[in-house]
């Protein structure tokens, strides 16, 4: 009565193998090309890298920023305004249509910034960012700024 069953097992078995390799390959795929998509935007905040229609959200905030000219302009208003800034990226995580960066922003702060005028002093701030691609763009970040470790660093001198 055994044998009977065997062909049917053993097709089932080679079918959920070549299902598993698929989906494997195909993930394998999609984290490739998310990781090369992340590690781009990463080095020059090019806004062809995010959807039209993204939504970027400030953590300690609650800000939403919509939309790729809007979060261009932020980005830009942040790392080059306010600050003269870039991310040291310390680690990365890919998986599928996912990315989390841990980076330290580091430089000088040389604009306003949430009242405060430029102070010129140096930041080095912690910074997590979970990213979702969709299509290949970026269509979802949260971004987790440590506020207080900045606001402590260009807050003005006590008199």
């Amino acid at each position: 009565m055994l044998f009977r069953f065997a062909p049917v097992a053993a097709v089932a078995a080679m079918a959920f193998v070549a299902t598993t390799s698929s989906a494997r390959a195909q993930s394998a795929g999609t984290t490739d090309q998310t990781r090369k998509v992340l590690e781009a935007y990463w080095k020059t905040h090019d806004p062809s890298y995010v959807a039209e229609d993204a939504v970027f959200v400030m953590l300690p905030t609650g800000e939403e920023i919509r939309g790729r000219d809007a979060i261009a302009k932020h980005l830009k208003e942040f790392y080059s305004g306010s600050f003269t800034a870039h991310a040291d990226v310390k680690n990365a995580i890919f998986d599928g249509s996912k990315g989390l960066l841990e980076a330290v922003v580091v430089g000088k702060h040389t604009g306003t910034f949430g009242g405060i005028p430029a102070t010129g002093r140096d930041i080095s701030v912690p910074l997590a960012v979970s990213y979702e691609l969709e299509n290949g763009l970026i269509k979802r970040a949260r971004i987790y700024l440590m506020a207080n470790v900045l606001f402590d660093q260009i807050k003005p001198a006590a008199k």
